[in-house]
C-alpha cells in the first residue's frame, strides 16, 4: 500500500525548521558529506542545505564547485567523471586528517540518512555551467522518487532560474525557492513566475520591510549564510523563516 500523499508545501503550510545547517555542518566537517550531516545533527540541527549537481552519467551527487580540485582528491570538472569514478575519490582529507577517506555523497545516500533520522532537506540545484535545465529536471525527478514516502518533501532552491523552471516542469509538486545574492527589482515577479513558495536571499539584502513584503505576497523567506548570533537574532526577530548557517556551534537551533 502506498503512503498517503502529504499536503502540498505552501507559505501557509510550512513544515520546515527555522535553523538550517549549511552544507551539513558548516566548516566543522568536510562540506556536503555524510560525515558533515552526522556532525550537524549532533548539534541539534534538523534541516540541512546542500549542493547537488550531476556526474558524467547523470547521477546526482553533492558538490558545491564545478570542479573537483578544492574538496576532493580529483581534478577537473565534476561532470567529467562517472558516479563510479567519483566514488573512488577522497572527499574528506582536504578538510582534516580525521576525515580522510570520506566518500563523495550521493543524493540517494543523503535521502536515506535524513529520512531515517527525521531530518529535513534543502537541495540547492547547483548545475555545472551549461547543464542548467538538465540538472534541474534530473534532480527534481530523483528527489521525487527518493522522498516518495516522506511526510515532508525536500525544498528545492537554485540561483539558476533555468534550473528551477526545469525542476518545476519535471515535478511541479516539489516546493521551490528562488536564490538571490543581489536582490533584483523584480524579485517577486521572478519568484511567482517559477511557482516558488520562498525567497532565499543573501542576509545582507534583507530587512524587516522586505521580509514583511514577501510574507504579504505569500512567500516565506530564508537567508544565507548567517554566522553571527546577533545578526541571526535580528533576522529572526524580523520574521525570517529559515536561517542557513555555518555557525552550528555558536547558533543554537532553538525552534
Amino acid at each position: 500500500m502506498n503512503a498517503p500523499k502529504s499536503p502540498a508545501v505552501t507559505a501557509a503550510n510550512w513544515p520546515y525548521p527555522r535553523f538550517i545547517a549549511h552544507r551539513g555542518a558548516g566548516k566543522l566537517a568536510p562540506e556536503n558529506t555524510l560525515a558533515a550531516f552526522r556532525l550537524g545533527a549532533s548539534f541539534g540541527y534538523r534541516m540541512f542545505e546542500f549542493d547537488v549537481k550531476l556526474s558524467a552519467d547523470g547521477k546526482p551527487i553533492l558538490m558545491h564547485d564545478a570542479t573537483l580540485d578544492r574538496t576532493t582528491s580529483g581534478a577537473g570538472r565534476v561532470d567529467g567523471l562517472t558516479l563510479g569514478e567519483l566514488a573512488q575519490l577522497d572527499a574528506g582529507a582536504w578538510h582534516s586528517p580525521g576525515y580522510a577517506g570520506e566518500a563523495v555523497a550521493t543524493l540517494a545516500a543523503i535521502a536515506r540518512y535524513t529520512q531515517a533520522n527525521g531530518l529535513h532537506s534543502n537541495i540547492e540545484i547547483k548545475p555545472v555551467p551549461g547543464r542548467e535545465a538538465q540538472t534541474g529536471a534530473a534532480v527534481a525527478l530523483d528527489a521525487q522518487v527518493l522522498w516518495r514516502d516522506a511526510a515532508v518533501p525536500p525544498l528545492l532552491s537554485s540561483f539558476s532560474e533555468e534550473a528551477l523552471a526545469a525542476a518545476r516542469q519535471a515535478v511541479p509538486d516539489l516546493p521551490r525557492a528562488l536564490l538571490v545574492d543581489a536582490l533584483p527589482v523584480d524579485w517577486l515577479e521572478r519568484a511567482r513566475a517559477l511557482g516558488c513558495v520562498a525567497l532565499d536571499a543573501n542576509y545582507r539584502v534583507l530587512d524587516a520591510q522586505l521580509i514583511a513584503a514577501a510574507h504579504a505576497a505569500g512567500l516565506r523567506v530564508l537567508s544565507y549564510t548567517v554566522n553571527d548570533p546577533e545578526r541571526a537574532a535580528q533576522l529572526l526577530g524580523w520574521g525570517l523563516d529559515g536561517l542557513i548557517t555555518d555557525g552550528i556551534d555558536v547558533i543554537a537551533p532553538v525552534e
